[in-house]
């Protein structure tokens, strides 16, 4: 003790604190752990009855005739040649429906109502059928993660666009959510995506992939860019560095500009400049001093014609 005040040692105050916990602990038996953010994965499982919950695709038709007729006319139909009675018709999406039927349309306990699902429900109902080819990443997909679904870019019974039943047809379907996008292919330089010469999933896949944004990517793994611009991908003898490390973005704006050849900068040479400086701790090499540029000089593709990679110059020329 000292003027009043008492002193205890810090290894004391360390048991004390244990002991505390250890208190606490023991009392709780074992401390909680932190409540989990709710998952975007798809667990909802599909629907199935017994065989004699079913009544059958035709029995539909007399109180649900707009929707009987566009199942008729859609790829749905198909569904009625499978053996297995939960796997026919509309009760394959729906679920066993002779309650339902019997009761004269008022038992819905047993019906699969898409409107009162959520998003990741109702794909699930979709996904046990369509888990395969583009639709395997779905669950992880930035739409799934956004709680965008199968039922908010598609309709089986009132589709605007029969191929792939969407309902409305691209990119106006795309513009729905991505403003910005529709924003850029309005610029004077774009990919020709409002004229139908391309469509968005060219490049992107809606139902998900492993790389950012949902992109796609060529049948040699390479940037989605290659699949038309095969002559940029190389490989080349000599390679400049940021087509392979950033990809085609260190330069270019995907989906439009206001400059040609839909570049960042509207001068060729600012855009070299960023990244070819005169400062030490630049990866790139420096521009040497003894370049002219006078203006007529003011685009360094002048000379440096083979920018995405050449097989004959180490700086780039022809």
């Amino acid at each position: 003790m000292k003027d009043g005040r008492v002193f205890v040692p810090a290894l004391l105050w360390s048991a004390l604190a244990l002991g505390l916990a250890t208190t606490v602990h023991a009392d709780n038996k074992a401390p909680k752990a932190p409540p989990q953010e709710k998952s975007n994965k798809i667990f909802a499982k599909k629907v199935v009855g017994k065989p004699a919950d079913y009544a059958g695709s035709e029995e539909c038709r007399d109180c649900h005739a707009d929707q009987f007729k566009s199942f008729e006319e859609g790829p749905h139909h198909a569904t009625l040649k499978n053996k297995d009675v939960s796997q026919q018709g509309c009760e394959s999406c729906h679920g066993p429906a002779k309650a339902h039927v019997e009761s004269g349309g008022e038992a819905l306990d047993t019906l699969v109502r898409f409107k009162k699902l959520s998003a990741a429900e109702a794909s699930a109902q979709c996904l046990d059928c369509h888990q395969g080819g583009e639709h395997t990443n779905f669950a992880r997909s930035e739409h799934m993660k956004s709680n965008v679904g199968c039922v908010q870019c598609h309709s089986a019974h009132s589709p605007k666009v029969k191929a792939g039943l969407l309902i409305a047809a691209q990119p106006q379907l795309c513009y729905t959510c991505h403003l910005e996008a529709k924003a850029e292919f309005a610029k004077p330089f774009h990919h020709r995506v409002n004229e139908k010469l391309i469509g968005c999933n060219d490049c992107h896949n809606p139902h998900g992939g492993y790389l950012q944004r949902n992109l796609r990517t060529t049948a040699a793994q390479d940037q989605t860019c290659f699949t038309c611009h095969a002559e940029k991908a190389g490989p080349f003898v000599f390679e400049h560095a940021p087509v392979k490390t950033e990809g085609c973005v260190s330069c270019h704006t995907p989906h439009g500009s206001v400059n040609p050849r839909l570049l960042k900068r509207s001068n060729v040479n600012l855009l070299c400049l960023e990244c070819h400086t005169f400062t030490v701790d630049s990866a790139a090499p420096a521009i040497p001093s003894f370049h002219n540029q006078a203006q007529k000089y003011q685009a360094c593709t002048m000379c440096h014609t083979q920018i995405h990679g050449s097989n004959q110059s180490e700086v780039f020329f022809k």
